[in-house]
């Protein structure tokens, strides 16, 4: 049934659990059908594996969910799909890395609006963005002051949001921020 999943097979997918195969099962990474579905984007696939009671908060090995695959794959539809059903919008896998970050790294600017529409932390970090911090470690921004990783990301998001401009961006965090 993971094989029809990841492949967005609904009608395959219904078949096999109409003769009982295991919903919940997890293949050697612990990811799920619903997480292979979501990662594909598969809407109507994981629609009908939550009618039948998937778990929307099972965690695979590093701890990602299918929120946050669908929301790597910049999978709008999926992620309000799931966030409609109960989905954990501040979920972090091991890393700490949360559906908005995925989304905003993808470039997906529907989905980003979507989550913070939904209420999602614009100031998450992951554990890189947090190593980041502790050591010191940074790069020069565009006008030479210092930017770290976070700083980066929400610059990411805000040119995403802005339309894709990235001197938009800059320019809106350089009018937050000294440069």
């Amino acid at each position: 049934m993971m094989m029809a999943a990841e492949g967005g097979h609904k009608d395959t997918v219904e078949l096999m659990l109409d003769r009982g195969a295991d919903l919940e099962a997890k293949d050697e990474f612990h990811r799920t059908a619903l997480m292979m579905a979501a990662a594909r984007g598969s809407k109507d696939t994981v629609e009908l594996m939550l009618d039948r009671g998937a778990d929307l908060e099972a965690k695979d090995e590093s701890g990602g969910t299918a929120l946050l695959r669908a929301a790597a794959r910049g999978s709008k539809d999926t992620v309000e799909l799931m966030l409609d059903r109960g989905a954990d919008l501040e979920a972090k896998d091991e890393s700490g890395g949360t559906a908005l970050l995925r989304a905003a790294a993808r470039g997906s600017k529907d989905t980003v609006e979507l989550m913070l529409d939904r209420g999602a932390d614009l100031e998450a970090k992951d554990g890189v963005s947090r190593a980041m911090l502790r050591s010191g470690r940074t790069s020069r921004g565009r006008h030479g002051r210092s930017v770290d990783r976070d700083e980066r990301a929400i610059v990411m998001a805000c040119w995403v949001l802005l339309g894709g401009s990235r001197e938009v961006a800059s320019a809106e965090l350089c009018e937050s921020r000294e440069c």
